[in-house]
């Protein structure tokens, strides 16, 4: 790849439309850098030739290009945004190969990666980065994790907000492209429209620009005005009030223009269409900042028609915004007499009743609402990710428990393995308790179980207590058995899909049930990604949100925790492989596919053999999918033993395929260059090693001399002696020296096994209790005491100081699944209701 310089902004953003390059040109020298503050007001530069709306008005067209903006009428302008000053993880801004070849399709007034950086407040450099990333196909798993010097070391979370919103301007683009193709077709196309629907940046200012130009049956009340011949007087008006005289444009049998008194109204209709036009481009408005969670709950209850929403606009904003116009921006040039200033005055009042008015808001509530859907997405996201990485519970056997009154309580016991080893049904609470008890601990002795997982559903709290009471009183002794109580958010939808007919095919409905609530305890990834996320139950106002937003997000996050985790290739689900970065459906059947024809996957190298899985689907894959070596071994072992018995010799050479006897007639392309024997970095989440001794990896040899290099030189010695990255270097090493069967989860909490419970009744205020924190919501957070009722800790009771420090949190703060120590502030019996203080993060 031919070398190109360091991206750097422009000087400035384009005054008119910008035509495509052409390829022949000799590229443009980079603009020296400027500020790092961007300005978030554009829309003063809007309009600097003639007001939209308003054909032939010399008056307007002269005082616009006079005015300087410099003190416009703004309602106190917020302060100017500031783009964090972070350094790059090497000292300088790091390119992207083609970083600066980054011209979109559709050319704006703006450029996008300026447009971008001032969203997202993030260095204009990092975002023409990532726009070439995301163009040529990476993934948001792979970028956070493999390309880190190019995005400034940006987490998942940042990079899927920079993603949105880098669609959002290309939809503006796109639309903004198509209205301009419809309003030249209708021949309606000037040149200082066409400047301002090219600088629209968001989509209601595309509609506030666009909006006098959309044909309706009647058109608006200015248009019709305009039609009968009275813009004249209307400029004539401001222009020259001396010389005009509205009774000259009375015709009796023209409907409109019959009487006086339906001129004036068409010549204030013109004139407030003037005002509202420049208000819509040249007048800044400043939303108040209203609590995420108030504004959907007041969404939620519009629309169930419990309440009625009105939105109040200080009086002083209309007084002085008329006050100026008059007085000011529209004074005539001439004496006017009374009746004609009083016109003007009913135009700014009419302009600003009958459309600002609702403009600002529609405004308001729309910006309130997109922000408050943004935030409680990203939080059902943050939510979502940490009940994923919830740390498995390994080489257990677990017995699941559905709980249920009439129908009873669904068992399932599955082994380490998730294998079902037995299901089944009891009567715990129809008076048959004590006869049921002797089944269950039958069944735990027999199996060797003991720990017992309780779903959280209906009857889950008799559930807990029957258990409770029964390991109190030693009864399935010589087990200590345990219990924990897990969300059964989704299990019912998840038990009567297509997945688990497929899966489990001879199991009842209500028994898969069971089945999954094991299972979350076990592998709660796993089993987690088989049901729809929003069915998962963290989070607020999951169905009051843009769903489309919302899926994407979420799977987003899916697809980051799966990738981040990895699988393994030879025992992992379909339905797990679908969530790795740079894998889909189709891919992960073939991959099974393939794994049910030839065995076992030996190397990475086998799943180019894949179809449907090219170059770039690999490179974002590959990084992210394991291999047990002690499974593979075993594997090969076997393989060599049988072709022994029948007189083969196995070949040791790297192009030798082991293949099933089962393909018949139809073979798949061959598997050359694909070693046979198993290569000790597929375990890791690396591609290149420092080490001779490829085995060692994840011993204590390999840490030791790992140690010895890094003590020597240090990291960026190391680094630049290897001719990498800091961050490439840390992620080899961390691939070199964890053990075998690393899981990341390892650092996330496990589920808290309880012996015992307490009741609702046994608390007092101030006891000090321990529990789990069950939601997090923007407005506190929920958690599982113990007592069959959450509490609820205040968002004003969360503050830094009290959140764990020496932990690795991976910038998750206080979500699902944390333990906590608390303080019971108040206790409300009738309601149900547990105020809680946090005293700190176990």
């Amino acid at each position: 790849e031919e070398e190109e310089e360091e991206w750097e902004p422009k000087r400035k953003v384009a005054s008119k439309r910008r035509l495509p390059k052409n390829p022949e040109s000799k590229p443009k020298k980079a603009a020296a850098p400027r500020s790092t503050v961007i300005r978030k007001r554009t829309r003063k530069t809007a309009v600097k030739e003639e007001p939209v709306g308003i054909c032939n008005a010399p008056l307007m067209e002269n005082e616009v290009k006079q005015e300087k903006y410099e003190e416009d009428f703004t309602f106190d302008e917020p302060p100017l945004k500031r783009i964090k000053s972070t350094t790059c993880p090497q000292g300088k801004p790091v390119k992207h190969p083609g970083s600066t070849k980054h011209q979109e399709e559709l050319e704006m007034n703006w450029d996008i990666v300026q447009a971008l950086s001032e969203r997202t407040n993030i260095e204009p450099w990092v975002c023409a980065n990532i726009i070439c990333l995301f163009r040529d196909e990476n993934t948001i798993p792979f970028i956070a994790r493999y390309r880190k010097e190019l995005v400034n070391n940006l987490e998942a979370d940042a990079l899927r907000e920079v993603q949105q919103t880098l669609e959002e301007l290309r939809t503006v683009a796109k639309k903004t492209h198509a209205t301009i193709q419809k309003i030249k077709k209708e021949g309606k196309l000037s040149g200082a429209l066409l400047t301002a629907l090219l600088n629209c940046k968001t989509l209601d200012e595309l509609d506030h620009v666009s909006a006098p130009y959309k044909t309706g049956s009647k058109g608006t009340k200015a248009q019709r005005a305009k039609q009968l011949g009275l813009e004249p007087a209307a400029i004539s008006l401001i222009e020259n009030p001396v010389e005009l005289s509205l009774f000259s444009y009375i015709k009796p049998n023209v409907k409109g223009l019959t009487t006086i008194q339906e001129v004036e109204a068409g010549v204030q209709h013109i004139l407030a269409d003037m005002f509202f036009i420049f208000w819509v481009f040249c007048v800044s408005s400043v939303f108040a900042i209203y609590v995420c969670t108030q504004i959907l709950a007041i969404n939620r209850g519009e629309n169930l028609k419990i309440l009625t929403v009105k939105v109040n606009v200080p009086d002083g904003v209309k007084n002085e915004f008329c006050r100026w116009c008059v007085n000011e921006r529209w004074r005539p040039k001439r004496y006017a007499k009374p009746e004609l200033m009083n016109i003007l005055h009913n135009s700014v009042e009419d302009s600003y009743k009958r459309l600002i008015y609702p403009l600002l808001c529609r405004e308001f509530r729309s910006k309130l609402t997109s922000d408050a859907e943004k935030e409680s997405i990203m939080m059902f996201g943050r939510n979502l990710r940490q009940l994923l990485l919830t740390s498995p519970v390994r080489g257990r056997t677990l017995m699941g428990v559905d709980p249920g009154y009439k129908h009873g309580c669904k068992l399932a016991i599955i082994s380490p393995t998730s294998q079902i080893l037995h299901t089944d049904v009891v009567y715990l609470h129809s008076g048959q308790g004590f006869r049921e008890a002797e089944k269950i601990r039958r069944l735990l002795v027999h199996y060797n179980c003991s720990t017992v997982v309780i779903g959280n559903g209906t009857a889950c709290r008799e559930t807990e207590a029957y258990f409770a009471d029964l390991i109190m009183k030693k009864y399935f002794a010589p087990l200590d058995v345990v219990y924990c109580i897990v969300s059964e958010a989704g299990a019912s939808i998840y038990s009567v899909s297509p997945e688990a007919s497929k899966e489990m095919p001879d199991l009842d409905p209500n028994l898969r049930s069971a089945v999954s609530i094991a299972r979350r305890v076990q592998d709660p990834l796993a089993e987690l990604v088989k049901i729809e996320p929003k069915h998962i139950g963290v989070g607020m106002y999951q169905h009051d949100v843009s769903q489309t937003l919302l899926k994407a997000t979420l799977d987003s996050v899916v697809e980051e925790c799966v990738s981040f985790v990895g699988v393994d290739i030879n025992i992992c689900s379909e339905i797990l492989l679908r969530h790795i970065a740079g894998l889909n459906a189709n891919r992960a059947k073939n991959i099974i596919e393939w794994r049910e024809k030839n065995g076992p996957f030996i190397s990475r190298e086998q799943l180019k053999e894949v179809k449907g899985l090219g170059p770039k689907s690999f490179q974002q894959c590959a990084g992210f999918i394991r291999f047990n070596q002690e499974y593979i071994r075993t594997f090969c072992s076997n393989q060599q033993t049988k072709l022994a018995a029948e007189g083969h010799t196995l070949m040791a050479k790297a192009d030798v395929q082991v293949t099933s006897e089962k393909w018949g007639k139809k073979k798949s392309k061959p598997a050359a260059n694909v070693a046979v024997r198993p290569n000790p970095l597929d375990q890791t989440s690396i591609a290149e090693f420092l080490s001779r001794n490829p085995n060692d990896i994840g011993k204590p040899d390999m840490q030791q001399k790992v140690n010895a290099i890094i003590q020597k030189e240090g990291i960026e010695g190391a680094a630049k002696t290897l001719n990498t990255t800091v961050h490439t270097l840390q992620i080899i090493i961390d691939g070199l020296t964890q053990p075998e069967g690393f899981d990341i989860r390892t650092d996330f909490d496990k589920p808290d096994f309880k012996r015992s419970i307490v009741c609702l009744e046994d608390l007092s205020i101030g006891t000090v209790l321990t529990g789990k924190v069950e939601n997090a919501t923007l407005f506190g957070v929920f958690v599982d005491i113990g007592v069959g009722k959450s509490g609820l800790i205040p968002i004003r009771n969360i503050t830094e100081t009290k959140l764990s420090k020496a932990k690795k949190r991976r910038s998750l703060g206080l979500g699902p699944g944390e333990r906590v120590e608390v303080k019971v502030l108040n206790i409300d019996i009738p309601r149900s209701r547990i105020t809680l203080d946090l005293l700190r993060v176990l």
